[in-house]
């Protein structure tokens, strides 16, 4: 890995690190099956005006028009459910053929249970089910873990689903972060593959050094939520935007360049580029240094904004859904985010 993480900067210039995730190939996994839900209510920009949210400001600094936003009964479970199910009837396989329930998710219905647990009894599943639990990069480490059951024959059939309720981590009174979240769910279901299908080439990453750039304070064991807490708004995300901005485009352009590279590929194989969509600029600016074609980059945050671990698999589901994906593919996907975490893989389909 060429990118850099420090404490105090997050802009590092390339050549101080000298940390290089491994590389890793992981094929004989086919996906069989996708499926996606978002909550019906739309909030667009112009109705976060009240809060002191300028709408064109958004537009220009994010792309983001809109998102979507859960009613007061709707927590992850229930998002990950609905696209548990569209999944699901979309590979034409029943919930009692599922051996395995993985849920990536930052935004769990509470500490325990995991969320997994709760989506298996409303499935009517009887499989194992855990949460994996690293923000937005959550659905690649989920993904690449389900594939590992299935490869080595530990799971005939894994259900891998990303489900967050973001609106609800979010400060209406910052501005500049409270307008990026919507929240959403995706969900594939893996199966055993040809040889040539799966993740050709992929990586996963993590830098603690940059937990404070981007991270919820309070509600955990080390800061337990507490009225002071609360009224200092600590249950919310806090994020350096700038730093986490640099960090995110040279992230993305170098884990990509180097997960192609393994696969002895270039940007001229890469059928779709699907990437967390956290911001039109960051996606754009990755682009632009792979020399890839923004028509082959798919955004969909115009119309859900940031849905951390929904964000790749609700991108999926709708190539799916407009025919744009056919066997033999190559996907390039890359998630990234609190931690500082970050997953990239090229998998065919």
């Amino acid at each position: 890995m060429t990118t850099s993480v420090s404490r105090n900067d997050l802009a590092l210039p390339a050549a101080e690190t000298s940390y290089h995730p491994p590389l890793w190939t992981l094929t004989g996994v086919q996906v069989l099956g996708v499926g996606a839900y978002v909550p019906p209510r739309v909030v667009p920009n112009e109705e976060l005006a009240s809060l002191g949210c300028d709408a064109d400001w958004i537009v220009q600094r994010t792309g983001i028009r809109e998102r979507r936003q859960a009613d007061d009964s709707q927590a992850a479970s229930d998002l990950a459910y609905e696209a548990a199910v569209k999944c699901l009837k979309h590979a034409e396989v029943s919930a009692k053929d599922v051996d395995l329930i993985i849920v990536a998710t930052m935004t769990p219905d509470s500490p325990a249970p995991s969320t997994a647990c709760r989506v298996q009894r409303r499935l009517g599943a009887s499989a194992p089910s855990f949460d994996v639990s690293a923000a937005c990069a959550g659905f690649m480490y989920a993904l690449s873990t389900g594939m590992q059951y299935v490869k080595t024959g530990n799971a005939r059939r894994a259900l891998v689903i990303g489900s967050d309720v973001m609106t609800r981590t979010v400060n209406p009174a910052d501005k500049k972060t409270y307008p990026l979240f919507g929240d959403g769910a995706g969900a594939v279901l893996l199966g055993a593959g040809e040889s040539e299908q799966g993740l050709v080439a992929y990586t996963l990453g993590a830098d603690g050094n940059g937990v404070e750039s981007l991270h919820i304070p309070a509600g955990g064991s080390r800061e337990p939520l507490t009225a002071e807490a609360m009224a200092a708004g600590r249950q919310y995300l806090k994020m350096d935007g700038k730093a986490v901005f640099k960090w995110a485009v040279r992230l993305v352009a170098d884990s990509c360049r180097e997960v192609l590279g393994h696969a002895g590929l270039t940007t001229g194989d890469v059928t779709w580029m699907v990437l967390h969509q956290a911001n039109k600029r960051i996606l754009e600016a990755a682009a632009a240094d792979l020399g890839m074609p923004l028509e082959r980059v798919v955004m969909n945050l115009d119309r859900y904004g940031n849905t951390s671990a929904g964000s790749i698999p609700l991108v999926l589901d709708e190539l799916n859904q407009q025919g744009k994906l056919r066997r033999g593919d190559r996907i390039l996907m890359s998630g990234f985010g609190a931690g500082l975490a970050w997953g990239t893989g090229l998998f065919r389909w």
